[in-house]
């Protein structure tokens, strides 16, 4: 059978400041939802805004950036991937899923409240990489304008 494709994009605003846990083991975990809006076309053809939210779980040293830096009304973008859960509810015995998203990279793209801060940007993997800010200006594209390449040179 051949391999498939699990991978998730969002771009969206932290619902509630992230619940922090810890495993017998020490591993530490965070779980916190992140909200989406989408902008439809009614019948009527006037637009509303459609707010999706998902469930997202973040793992070691990303559990810890989200401890240290991310709060309600954070704007985050997240990649990383679908995953559902089940289990038998001890209360009626009924089959409950979960639909979870979780988190291989996170980008604090702004401060609650969805200001963008100096320095915003962190970027943080959730492998035992290191946490790595990548709020520095970008490097600037090489100017070949010295060696007498122009843009009518660009076969594009």
């Amino acid at each position: 059978m051949a391999k498939g494709v699990n991978k998730v994009f969002l771009l969206g605003n932290v619902g509630k400041d992230p619940e922090m846990k810890s495993t017998a083991g020490g591993m530490t975990i965070a779980n916190f939802t992140l909200a989406t809006a989408d902008r439809i076309k009614g019948a009527d053809g006037q637009y509303t805004d459609r707010t999706e939210w998902h469930n997202l779980v973040a793992f070691q040293r990303t559990a810890e950036i989200v401890r240290d830096y991310v709060k309600k009304g954070t704007q985050l973008f997240i990649e990383g991937k679908i995953q559902s859960r089940s289990w038998d509810d001890k209360e009626t015995g009924q089959k409950r899923y979960k639909t979870e998203i979780l988190v291989n990279e996170l980008s604090l793209l702004g401060k609650p409240g969805g200001g963008s801060g100096e320095g915003g940007g962190s970027h943080a993997k959730s492998n035992t990489a290191p946490y790595t800010a990548t709020g520095a200006a970008p490097a600037a594209a090489p100017d070949y304008a010295d060696q007498g390449i122009t843009d009518d040179d660009i076969p594009f």
